[in-house]
């Protein structure tokens, strides 16, 4: 049959089972959001600003591992998706972004809202199209649906000029082509080689990261860990993949890591690395890093073997099989001497924090009480991201949407959206710090438009609190432009946006203000006051070895 081309973009999205895309439209990307209009029955969610929608998409993804969806027009409409994008590709999530430019003709002339978005995104999208031939259009979007989804996930840009969204060519539907996990690369060599270093270590680690989450490792993961009987620590990204609950589980590696994962790597004879890239947050002065151990790493994308650390042993593959082909090889380990041993790290050097008045710590163990764990659990990035990642126990994938690897303020509010409308049974709360929640306050007008309830958490300590943290322990007390002592109340923002406004000030109207926010049954904004000067412990300064955690005891002298 003849389409036009924005027929065929909404066409071969219900091709590919999208059921919501996050957008905001403009005169470029106008013939598509008519086609939406007359033949979609895809649910558009409009978002107060472009970057919204791609956090959006992102948390869609993350939460439910498809591929989330997002448009925008072009110029600024295209642009301000830059850092949803950027965030999706540092932490391998799949999304498409489609976007729309000028006409053909204009192309080059620095025509109005003319701007070169696959040039701009390049660097931050596994792939990236302009579509000038209306038929070139259908197989385009089909290959950016393979692409964001095979191998190491990835965001995926597609740029369509307005005639080719105006234009008419044949359409033929099509099934959408099955994506297998990657096993070209892992061989009985590379198992054999793996299984030898796990039966000849005495201490080994196991550490895990996003790659066991993206795919669907879990399960592999248990057994593996349960077989090879070694302590397992995790990056941020990993959370959930390995449960929080589990007696092997040490926590999270590295610059905020619990003291006992770190030290343990310290000590470990051989770490055992489940999809995860060795980022400088977790393995500070590569150098010093488990230099007593070998060091054996399972992950998808060959580019991330010896690349910030090197290896004994590697197994390149998805993550899922690997386990799937290891685990039989196995048998039984103990290692009931080393368990003991880090056993002993945790009683030793416990997480601890003030317990007399309202904290993070205590917000985010109070979010996991009142949710029995069972939530998913969105975050911006500061101090506030750290303390959840510390005491929230997550205990299934997929429950942790975070940005880890570009760090991106304002992430959170978008991506609960998202996550909520893809999870609509799920309880979705996204805890954020003040300085975050002004980046993206403009969607909770998201929020109550289509009365989507998510919950914001603010820990507001009325200043920039990780950067202000920096500037005490290493800038001499210099608070340089870290200070938001200013006269917004959040509370007020939160019901002139649509929402319900609670304020919180104290322990004990915490659990109240929860129970009565998760009731709702709309979106609602807890601003909860925390003091200025509290700090994520413990911390190892940017580029030292990780055996150099320290905490409030180490710097009064008890440590």
């Amino acid at each position: 049959m003849k389409l036009t081309g924005a027929e065929i973009v909404i066409a071969c999205l219900e091709e590919q089972g999208v059921d919501t895309v996050f957008g905001y439209p403009g005169g470029a990307i106008l013939n598509i959001y008519d086609a939406l209009y007359k033949h979609g029955e895809i649910r558009h969610i409009l978002t107060s600003h472009e970057q919204g929608a791609s956090h959006a998409a992102d948390g869609y993804a993350r939460a439910t591992g498809k591929v989330g969806v997002c448009f925008a027009t072009s110029g600024p409409g295209a642009t301000n998706l830059v850092t949803g994008i950027a965030t999706a590709y540092m932490d391998s999530v799949p999304i498409v972004a489609i976007t729309c430019n000028v006409g053909n003709s204009l192309l080059g002339k620095d025509s109005f809202q003319e701007v070169d978005i696959t040039g701009i995104t390049m660097p931050i999208t596994k792939y990236n199209f302009i579509v000038k031939d209306v038929n070139n259009l259908a197989g385009v979007i089909r290959r950016a649906f393979k692409i964001a989804r095979t191998g190491r996930p990835g965001p995926v840009l597609i740029d369509i000029t307005k005639d080719a969204t105006s234009d008419s060519a044949e359409y033929r539907k099509m099934e959408p082509e099955e994506i297998k996990p990657d096993v070209n690369l892992i061989t009985e060599e590379d198992l054999e080689t793996a299984v030898k270093l796990i039966r000849e270590s005495e201490k080994p680690m196991i550490f895990v990261g996003g790659g066991a989450i993206l795919s669907n490792a879990s399960e592999e993961l248990l057994e593996f860990a349960e077989k090879v009987n070694a302590p397992v620590c995790d990056t941020l990204m990993g959370k959930g993949a390995f449960s929080g609950e589990h007696p092997l589980y040490v926590g999270m590696l590295g610059m905020h890591g619990t003291k006992y994962a770190n030290f343990g790597v310290c000590k470990c004879d051989l770490l055992i690395t489940v999809g995860s890239r060795f980022s400088d947050r977790v393995s500070g002065d590569t150098s010093r890093f488990a230099m007593g151990a070998k060091v054996l790493q399972i992950d998808v994308d060959p580019a991330e073997i010896n690349k910030n650390v090197m290896t004994s042993a590697s197994v390149i593959g998805d993550v899922k099989e690997v386990l799937k082909r290891l685990n039989p090889m196995l048998e039984q380990q103990n290692h009931s001497r080393w368990i003991e041993y880090i056993n002993d790290l945790k009683v030793r050097f416990p997480m601890k924090y003030d317990q007399d008045r309202l904290t993070g710590p205590y917000v985010v163990e109070e979010i996991y009480r009142a949710t029995k764990g069972d939530a998913i659990i969105c975050t911006d990035v500061g101090q506030h991201q750290m303390w959840t990642a510390q005491y929230y126990k997550f205990s299934k994938p997929r429950t942790l949407l975070t940005s880890g690897g570009l760090g991106t303020m304002g992430y959170g509010l978008g991506a609960a959206i998202g996550a909520k409308l893809a999870k609509p049974e799920k309880t979705v709360i996204n805890i954020a710090g003040d300085g975050c929640f002004r980046m993206n306050m403009n969607e909770l007008a998201t929020a109550s438009r289509y009365n989507i309830p998510v919950i914001e958490v603010i820990l507001n300590n009325h200043v920039l609190g990780m950067v202000r943290q920096w500037q005490t322990l290493f800038y001499d007390e210099h608070y340089s432009a870290t200070t938001l002592n200013d006269k917004v109340d959040f509370v007020k923002v939160a019901e002139a946006l649509g929402c319900r406004g609670i304020r919180v000030t104290s322990k004990e109207e915490l659990a109240p203000a929860l129970k009565e926010a998760m009731e709702c049954g709309g979106p609602v904004v807890l601003d909860c006051q925390i003091d200025s000067d509290d700090k994520v412990f413990p911390m190892v300064p940017a580029g030292a070895p990780i055996e150099n955690a320290f905490d409030q005891d180490d710097l009064d002298g008890k440590g």
